[in-house]
């Protein structure tokens, strides 16, 4: 069983996050994102919240809040931060545990470091959240390269948006990674919707 799942994605804007209350809803488990960049319009914790039916105790406090929304290496510096990558170290959870991370999986933390380095360090299952609009065969392609490069063991891919079967089967076909379903747009979104759609397209076994 993977204890510990880290979802990242092939851009920003990509529906990680939504897929995160998801998963972490499913699982019955915990959510933490070490790093929120960008405070005014609600951060990604506060969004696992209110649709993974997560109570409040199981959605961990992030190691580091930047106010500013931009790669964490440009918000840190804008708020004066160094990001210590000891404090990145995943918590402990006698539950199963969902990390999010921020953007897609080569965004830098600083010193260097991308959120790929990081996730090569952690050896976690990862889990890739890719959009189903056009370009997302290269984007994807190129993060699932980009992970395996590091030697980041990868569960498989998840897709957000419409169907489009050609592009989710190629992407699965050449990276070498299994499909785990797609998330449909949902209105409205709220956490029931969440619930059903997640039980309806993917399997939870998939996950370890």
């Amino acid at each position: 069983m993977s204890q510990r799942i880290v979802v990242t994605a092939t851009d920003t804007d990509v529906g990680k996050t939504i897929f995160s209350a998801a998963l972490a809803g499913a699982l019955n488990g915990t959510y933490w994102k070490p790093v929120q960049a960008g405070l005014a319009d609600g951060t990604d914790s506060e969004t696992v919240l209110a649709l993974s039916g997560l109570p409040r105790d199981r959605v961990l406090p992030e190691a580091y809040r930047l106010n500013t929304p931009a790669s964490p290496h440009l918000a840190a510096a804008i708020d004066n931060v160094v990001i210590d990558t000891a404090q990145l170290a995943p918590p402990k959870s006698d539950r199963r545990m969902i990390i999010e991370g921020a953007g897609g999986a080569l965004v830098p933390l600083g010193g260097g470091l991308l959120f790929a380095d990081m996730f090569a360090r952690w050896g976690l299952d990862t889990v890739i959240v890719a959009r189903t609009t056009l370009g997302t065969i290269n984007h994807s392609l190129m993060t699932i390269e980009a992970l395996r490069a590091r030697k980041v063991p990868l569960l498989g891919i998840a897709f957000v948006g419409d169907a489009n079967e050609d592009s989710e089967q190629t992407i699965a076909a050449i990276g070498h990674v299994k499909r785990l379903g797609r998330l449909p747009h949902l209105v409205p979104l709220n956490g029931d919707s969440l619930a059903a759609a997640f039980r309806e397209n993917f399997n939870l076994a998939d996950f370890g």
